[in-house]
């Protein structure tokens, strides 16, 4: 969304969108339209929703269309070589990490997860390899330590758009080059699996707090409390004593409940059990804080 709605405040003229088909949302599952394809539709904007862009009618709509450029920004596909070399200026991505480290489907998450830093934006223009396209331009930006998947997805995703702009007008302008990635510091980012989310006390209360932080708003750091689920959205590592087995709660503070790991101590500060809202860990306690202590998740 944010990357379509800089092309449409700016002096490009989108010629039209491609967007995933309509999915099933909610509760009910009814069909729904994307953000991205109410938003061209609300502009005017030719929509195309081809299942698949291997076959010559699902490119048809794209061709017809002879774009100078087409900006590529999560839509899910691979792109065959057909569709690479369709316009003239080429295919431009937004990827969100300093390629090329995190290549791959899950560059947020995974840098949350190994502790970075830092990360940033990569514009680059597209080749049939995953994400090994040359660069046009990087920008890049601080983890901050309260960081979440979502907030630094959000903080990306307004960085993107804007460095956008800057690489279409300066590569159609011939002020900026695509330059090769660097051949050292390539890493993977895979796909972010639902089994990821279940938190494994035994480990670092460090690493445990990059989990929950990582995979929220989605798939949620998860633990069991009396066999139900329990979600974690908002937890902090601290130190502390070995003295307890991992996943104990070894203490229900008004802030936090405090869980042992395999090395310090995790603070958990909103919860949430299986079908009921989020709550702050001082509510959740006082619905049975003392009874808490001495219980073990997982």
């Amino acid at each position: 969304m944010p990357a379509l709605q800089a092309l449409l405040g700016s002096s490009h003229s989108v010629v039209g969108v491609l967007t995933q088909p309509d999915r099933p949302k909610g509760r009910g599952l009814q069909i729904a339209a994307s953000p991205v394809k109410t938003t061209a539709l609300a502009h005017g904007l030719p929509v195309s929703q081809p299942k698949t862009l291997k076959d010559e009618a699902g490119c048809a709509e794209l061709a017809a269309w002879r774009p100078d450029a087409l900006v590529v920004v999560a839509y899910g596909l691979i792109l065959p070589r057909a569709v690479l070399a369709l316009p003239r200026l080429g295919c431009f991505n937004i990827h969100a990490s300093l390629l090329p480290r995190w290549r791959g489907a899950a560059p947020i998450q995974r840098a949350v997860l190994a502790g970075d830093a830092s990360t940033g934006v990569t514009i680059m223009l597209m080749d049939a390899g995953l994400d090994t396209g040359p660069m046009l331009l990087q920008e890049k930006v601080r983890i901050e330590m309260n960081d979440t998947g979502g907030s630094l997805h959000d903080r990306l995703a307004a960085l993107g758009a804007s460095a956008l702009l800057r690489a279409l007008d300066g590569y159609a302008g011939g002020t900026l080059s695509a330059v090769p990635q660097p051949t050292e510091g390539a890493t993977y980012a895979a796909k972010i699996e639902k089994a990821e989310a279940l938190i494994d006390w035994s480990r670092d209360a460090v690493e445990i707090e990059r989990q929950v932080r990582a995979f929220n708003p989605w798939p949620m750091a998860e633990t069991r409390l009396d066999g139900e689920q329990l979600r974690v959205f908002e937890a902090i590592a601290e130190g502390g004593s070995n003295d307890a087995a991992p996943g104990t709660v070894v203490a229900a503070r008004s802030d936090a409940l405090l869980v042992q790991c395999g090395c310090g101590r995790l603070a958990l500060r909103q919860l949430q059990r299986s079908g009921r809202r989020p709550v702050s860990a001082g509510d959740f306690a006082r619905g049975g804080g003392a009874k808490l202590i001495g219980q073990r998740l997982g």
